[in-house]
């Protein structure tokens, strides 16, 4: 018994409990069985300690690196750090697990994967599509040596390229499967182009949710239902230099802003992610974070050139002040009655349309329901 086949059965004991393995893909537990985690994760992973990232070496502290590999379903394991961020990770066991089975990969299917990483995922495809039917694009030169060489020493038959996968490999080859392991605002349109009609990708969404979509028959359209939670990484380079609510309140100057009381409760701000989702469809430019003190909890949001905070005060009491070209605070109010009004819809109501000159997200029904434009060029 190797040193970690307790922390595997461990891991896989708690996805069991949770409910975790797909029963309509039951080669996923097979896969996730035959290709440990421990096996595409480098030496060294880090650890967030309260303040900064800390990193843990398998050889100074092998209990605390496995802990950060295998201890929880729901816990990525951070293998890269740049400027003090992640920038690469071995993503939580229970995402994997459930995009590939949204992926709906069937032996001989041609699979293009974006962003590589450890390489583990990209040898879990090629566990079930087969030797040499995997592409996976890494647009880190170093992280794709390395995982070129981990799939190498397990066997697995994976072409790995360095390019930037918001645009696909150099090589323009009709894929059965599509699977991103990076989240993006847009679906590039090369993706689809990319998919054989009738193909699927799967893909993270906004940071929040992921997305499965199908390919039309003709070729000029994906569409398809969010699938479920999934907090990914951006696009190498995207999000970085990104202004704080500290900064665009400061670029306001002038007074403090238009003050008024708010009539909720924040905590579904906070805890209700169904709420959450509902609000980035609507409001895709606008950042939301909260935070509870001694009065109570706060939110604040901004758009880069407006803000609004709500602010919990003494006697139980909630202030909206906001400022700038918009009015979020009125603008949150206005989308959450609104969604609401609509019944509450859950993430799973919510489908996405990619077209060549735009992309949507609809809500019940792809024709018929509301509708949101999340842009395009």
């Amino acid at each position: 018994m190797s040193s970690f086949d307790e922390w595997r059965s461990r891991l896989a004991d708690a996805m069991e409990r949770r409910g975790d393995w797909p029963a309509r893909s039951p080669w996923v537990r097979e896969a996730v069985h035959a290709v440990a985690r421990d096996r595409f994760v480098p030496e060294r992973v880090w650890r967030w300690d309260g303040d900064a990232y800390v990193p843990v070496d398998r050889a100074a502290d092998p209990d605390r690196w496995a802990a950060e590999v295998y201890g929880d379903p729901n816990a990525a394991a951070v293998t890269q750090v740049t400027d003090g961020l992640p920038s690469s990770s071995l993503s939580c066991e229970g995402v994997v697990v459930d995009m590939l089975d949204s992926l709906l990969l069937e032996p001989g299917h041609r699979v293009l994967e974006l962003g590589t990483g450890t390489g583990r995922n990209a040898a879990l495809l090629a566990w079930r599509a087969g030797a040499g039917r995997v592409t996976s694009v890494e647009v880190d030169a170093g992280l794709a040596a390395r995982a070129r060489e981990r799939l190498r020493d397990g066997g697995f038959d994976v072409r790995v390229e360095v390019a930037d996968g918001r645009d696909g490999p150099p090589v323009a080859v009709p894929y059965d499967r599509v699977i991103a392991t990076f989240a993006v605002d847009e679906v590039p349109w090369s993706w689809v182009t990319r998919t054989r009609p009738g193909g699927r990708i799967v893909t993270p969404w906004g940071r929040l949710g992921y997305v499965a979509l199908t390919v039309a028959g003709d070729g000029r359209s994906a569409t398809g239902w969010m699938q479920g939670l999934a907090q990914f990484m951006p696009a190498r380079g995207a999000g970085r230099g990104r202004v704080s609510f500290q900064q665009v309140r400061a670029a306001a100057g002038g007074p403090v802003g238009e003050s008024r009381p708010v009539g909720r409760e924040l905590e579904p701000l906070r805890d209700d992610i169904h709420l959450r989702f509902a609000l980035r469809v609507a409001l895709p430019d606008v950042h939301i974070t909260t935070a509870e003190d001694d009065d109570g909890l706060n939110a604040w949001l901004h758009d880069g050139g407006s803000w609004a905070a709500l602010s919990a005060v003494d006697g139980g009491r909630t202030v909206a002040y906001q400022g700038g070209p918009r009015r979020l605070a009125d603008e949150l109010d206005a989308i959450w009655d609104r969604w609401l009004g609509d019944g509450s819809p859950a993430l799973y109501d919510y489908g996405m349309t990619v077209e060549p000159h735009r992309q949507y997200v609809w809500c019940g029904d792809p024709v018929t329901g509301r509708r949101w434009s999340q842009g395009r060029r």
